[in-house]
């Protein structure tokens, strides 16, 4: 009977993947009710850039946590409240940060637009921000997202885990309408930011019943990584940088994984099949290659439906 169920439920998600493309966004959305908009987040971005050089990490990371849980809704932004855990407080969300960047952004646009932005869309603007503001591409974002009422923490389980094999990323991605070119492309976001030593602590400690640390791994990397992450770890902020130039938006996180040097089980796994290590490849040898996927595959994340109906005042409650 349990067996029937888990297989139904299989088909299920194979013919009604958890989400789809919004079909109303558009680039122009608010040219008319707040044509000061894009200037206003991009501005908030800046600023906190010049004060904190993770930002732009947080918001990235914001933005792909929010669309791959029901949609691009902004629904990672609610704060919990009551007996309701929202989002933000799942456990591989409670390293997220940047919030108080779209919090002010909001404020802004509230002041000279009131009501009329969601903040969906201000984190979707902000995530290209981000990136641009890195030395990245820059790109029209769709807009016309809106904001969703629902944030369960137990959501959170259905976020790709630093864990995951290819065909469990290729699973996770295809609900979501994303193809594993996709899923290389936008894998390229781990060129900027940080990571505790627990999403990757699989790998340099009992990796399996014959190896300590896995031998995909570079030698050299995996022992100045157990260093700073040894197997007793106590040190709550203790981890390292996704590539070796973290503030930097470039494709040497393509490079480095090439040389044995990725920290997660997910970014070896790109290497477990001929199609993504090509695509692997191709980004490591051309920047300009790397950008215009990166794009493209934002574009198409960024356009995930959510269950959104309002215009949320405020970020962090509903209206």
């Amino acid at each position: 009977m349990a067996a029937n169920i888990v297989a139904l439920a299989l088909v299920a998600l194979l013919y009604f993947p958890i989400s789809s493309s919004i079909s109303a966004l558009s680039s122009n959305y608010y040219d008319k009710t707040c044509p000061q908009l894009e200037t206003l987040v991009t501005y908030t971005v800046q600023k906190a850039m010049m004060n904190d050089r993770t930002v732009p990490a947080g918001l990235l990371r914001l933005h792909f946590h929010d669309c791959f849980i029901k949609g691009c809704d902004a629904s990672v932004l609610l704060a919990s409240k009551g007996k309701n855990k929202a989002e933000k407080d799942g456990p591989p969300n409670v390293s997220l940060h940047a919030f108080y960047v779209i919090d002010n952004a909001k404020k802004a646009v509230e002041a000279l637009c009131p009501g009329v932005v969601s903040c969906a869309d201000i984190l979707a603007l902000a995530a290209r921000d981000a990136v641009a503001l890195s030395g990245g591409p820059t790109w029209d974002v769709p807009k016309g997202r809106k904001d969703g009422r629902i944030s369960q923490a137990i959501d959170t389980r259905q976020l790709p885990a630093p864990t995951f094999n290819l065909s469990q990323l290729q699973q996770s991605f295809s609900q979501r309408g994303l193809s594993m070119d996709d899923l290389v492309s936008l894998s390229g976001g781990h060129t900027l930011g940080f990571s505790h030593c627990s999403s990757f602590q699989n790998r340099i400690h009992k990796f399996n019943a014959t190896h300590d640390i896995d031998p995909t791994m570079k030698p050299s990397f995996a022992a100045s990584l157990r260093s700073v992450c040894p197997a007793n770890n106590k040190a709550k902020n203790a981890g390292a940088t996704l590539d070796s130039s973290t503030a930097a938006f470039d494709n040497a996180y393509y490079k480095l994984l090439l040389q044995g040097k990725s920290l997660f089980s997910s970014d070896q796994a790109l290497l477990t099949a001929p199609n993504t290590k090509n695509l692997v490849s191709k980004f490591a040898a051309s920047q300009k290659a790397f950008e215009k996927a990166f794009v493209q595959s934002m574009i198409k994340m960024s356009s995930i439906s959510g269950n959104g109906q309002e215009i949320r005042l405020d970020c962090k409650v509903v209206n």
